[in-house]
């Protein structure tokens, strides 16, 4: 009766549309067709998208392109964390008691497996945001007066956490600018000019896909560039896990923030740190935890009761993630983006605010309209796009050069809402 109810409701949202006629539950990846494709082909290739594309319901109005908050649940992830949320709510504490704890573990062990750790070197967050403030405030090789880096492009609440050093452990916070119009020479530059001026350096942050912009940082060598004077990179991992196909192992960095509920799709509240092992002891423990060893990683996380419904969703997620495929994702994610750009980039009046260089881009980017770098200004772009073209897209202040707009495609975005947009953007630029 309660799946019945359940149904019922959802199929008498009126401003809910699926993608398809399709029912979600008989929905699946064409696999077989992904296989037989060359990697060339599979972005464009409108079959095994639209395969994809029936697994999710969503509203198309107004048409969302802000889809960088979080991810939106395929259909078999979110009825998987309804049945979660119907076992917890029927077992409650019994189950969280006696079962949890290991069920918790066998979910840690596929994440790590995933993104290429050991078990032992992930704990569980409610997100990025978390992971990394965690790991920033409990870095213990921190002296008095030694210099801490970040640019213009790393996250708010990441910038706050590294000026919070400065508060309590008398660091030296010094902020530089990535340049405009980027380039990876130029950005590997600005990266080593910038420690090159600050030889005190002891902590570096570095964001792998930037929230404002799109950027796409040079990741391993710019940790490969850190490493070589002595200092250490704590990367913001928000973004790109899930939306560029990558190791741990192919990054070089020690401590990073992840999260699941972005471009890996699982529910909202999940996300994950990773510290490599032999670093574990450079990083304190969260407010002296003590429910684990000072030799377990989860003794830096203490966040209390978690959401166990989103947590035992993940391997859902995950599975889902590796039935579509991680590299398709960030194929078929970097094809939209450049659906829309390579016809914007023919327009004076609009700056793309990311290279065309496959290596320095996903699925994000930010345009801004010529002259037009206020709060003020981008608030209204927002609106017009919105209100006169059915369009939802969002600011994104503190890019040094101005404030701008980003477009964030989802998988279940198509070439004709992006024809929507390309038609908006081109009559407000003229």
């Amino acid at each position: 009766m309660l799946e019945s109810n359940r149904r019922s409701f959802l199929l008498g949202l009126t401003t809910i549309a699926s993608t398809s006629n399709a029912q979600p539950s008989a929905v699946q990846v064409d696999q077989s067709r992904a296989n037989s494709l060359k990697n060339a082909s599979i972005a464009s290739d409108q079959k095994y998208w639209q395969s994809v594309r029936d697994m999710y319901r969503v509203s198309n109005v107004p048409i969302n392109l802000e889809n960088g908050f979080w991810g939106v649940m395929a259909e078999p992830v979110r009825a998987e964390y309804l049945s979660n949320i119907n076992r917890i709510n029927l077992d409650n504490s019994v189950y969280a008691r006696t079962q949890f704890g290991k069920d918790a573990e066998a979910v840690r062990n596929l994440v790590s497996t995933a993104v290429g750790a050991k078990t032992s070197e992930i704990a569980f967050t409610r997100g990025a945001t978390e992971a990394l403030q965690l790991i920033i405030a409990g870095y213990n090789k921190l002296s008095h007066g030694a210099t801490v880096l970040y640019s213009d492009l790393d996250y708010d609440s990441m910038q706050y956490a590294m000026n919070w050093l400065a508060d309590r452990r008398g660091a030296k916070v010094v902020k530089f600018s990535i340049p405009e119009p980027a380039t990876k020479l130029n950005v590997l530059h600005a990266y080593k000019e910038a420690l090159e001026q600050n030889p005190g350096t002891a902590l570096l942050l570095l964001t792998h896909v930037s929230h404002r912009t799109g950027l796409v940082m040079p990741v391993s060598e710019i940790a490969a560039m850190a490493r070589k004077r002595g200092v250490d990179v704590v990367l913001d991992a928000a973004h790109s896990w899930g939306q560029i196909d990558f190791k741990v192992s192919d990054l070089g960095v020690d401590f990073i923030g992840f999260n699941l509920h972005k471009w890996i799709g699982a529910p909202l509240g999940v996300g994950f740190m990773y510290i490599a092992q032999s670093r574990l002891k450079d990083i304190d423990r969260a407010m002296a935890d003590e429910d684990w060893p000072v030799d377990d990683i989860r003794s830096r996380v203490h966040t209390g009761t978690s959401n166990f419904a989103s947590l035992l969703t993940v391997p859902s997620a995950l599975s889902l993630h590796a039935q579509i495929g991680s590299y398709a994702k960030e194929m078929r994610l970097r094809h939209l983006r450049n659906y829309w750009v390579s016809e914007l980039r023919k327009e004076k009046n609009i700056e793309i605010l990311t290279p065309d260089d496959a290596a320095m881009v996903a699925g994000i980017t930010s345009f801004r309209i010529k002259d037009r770098i206020s709060a003020a200004d981008n608030n209204l772009i927002v609106s017009e796009l919105r209100d006169r073209y059915g369009i939802f897209s969002v600011r994104r202040s503190g890019v040094a050069k101005g404030q701008c707009v980003r477009i964030s495609p989802a998988l279940f975005t198509t070439e004709s809402d992006l024809d929507r947009l390309i038609f908006a953007l081109k009559s407000m630029a003229s």
